[in-house]
Order: structure tokens, then C-alpha cells, then sequence
């Protein structure tokens, strides 16, 4: 299989990477979530449930095998499923990866559909925390996808009233 490299835009260290060559339709969903809040719960139960109905669905913990480039797993499956499920929730903000997750998403014009978990849309922000490196740019860029993401029709879901 032969690999071709490109330059990555806001990757911490923007750094040049191996592609793998397209393979159409791997994945059907991309589930975006934060994992602290959701994998145990909302994530997983997603996945499982989209795996039932045979929808081919990609979750980082259950796609990804021990020794897979992350960043490149996770770029190909955005790049060619059909849909994106952004599982927002109260720590998400946080997350760099999960923001430029995100913003790939929205740049690689995919579907969008929001579930919010334990979280209001007028909630959802971008929490900079000291040692999470952000350039103005990239903070920019995951603004716009964030602002995007939340002016879609969406899933709200609470936890505590089930």
C-alpha cells in the first residue's frame, strides 16, 4: 500500500504525516465525543446501537488497534464516512482533539448531527487552559466549527432525568 505524505494544519507541532490512500465508505458514522464524560456511557451505547443497525460506525476506542497512528485513524475515518455525531458534554471545550475533530468535520463539509450530553448549546464553549497550546488561528477555526455545529438540529440528553 503505498502512502503519500501532506502537511497537517493545526496539528500541535504541525508536522508532515503518512496518509493511508482513501478507501471509500469504511465508516459510516464518526462519533466525536469527549471521552471522560461520554465513553463509558453515551459514546459507547451510540456505537453499539449504530453497529446493531449494521451503520458501520467509528469509535476510537473500539476501531483503533493497539499500535494505529491515532491522529491518521482518526483523520481517514472523518474524511470518509458519511456523518458526523458530535457528542458534546461538559468537559468537551476542553479537549483540543476533540475541536479539531470537529473542525475537520465541518471542513470536510460532512453532515453534523449534535447531541448534547449534560449540556445546554448556549453552554458549549472553548475552555483554553493553561499548557493546551491553541494559536489565535486554530482558536478561530474551532469557533467557527463549534458555532456551525450548534446552529444544527440537534439531540439534547440529560443525564440525571434519563
Amino acid at each position: 500500500m503505498k502512502l503519500r505524505r501532506h502537511m497537517i494544519i493545526g496539528c500541535p507541532q504541525n508536522h508532515q504525516k503518512d496518509v493511508l490512500p482513501r478507501v471509500p465508505n469504511q465508516y459510516d458514522v464518526f462519533i466525536n465525543h469527549r471521552g471522560i464524560d461520554t465513553k463509558r456511557n453515551m459514546a459507547s451505547l451510540l456505537y453499539h446501537q449504530l453497529s446493531r443497525l449494521n451503520a458501520r460506525p467509528f469509535l476510537d476506542k473500539n476501531t483503533m488497534k493497539p499500535g494505529d497512528n491515532l491522529f491518521k485513524g482518526i483523520e481517514n475515518a472523518i474524511r470518509d464516512c458519511k456523518v458526523g455525531v458530535a457528542v458534546f458534554s461538559p468537559h468537551y471545550g476542553e479537549s483540543y482533539y476533540c475541536l479539531l475533530e470537529l473542525a475537520l468535520m465541518m471542513e470536510y463539509k460532512k453532515k453534523i448531527i449534535p447531541v448534547f450530553f449534560d449540556i445546554m448549546p448556549a453552554e458549549l464553549q472553548i475552555v483554553d487552559h493553561e499548557g493546551i497550546y491553541c494559536t489565535p488561528d486554530e482558536l478561530e477555526r474551532f469557533n467557527r466549527a463549534l458555532e456551525e455545529a450548534k446552529s444544527s438540529a440537534g439531540l439534547v440528553f440529560n443525564s440525571s432525568n434519563g
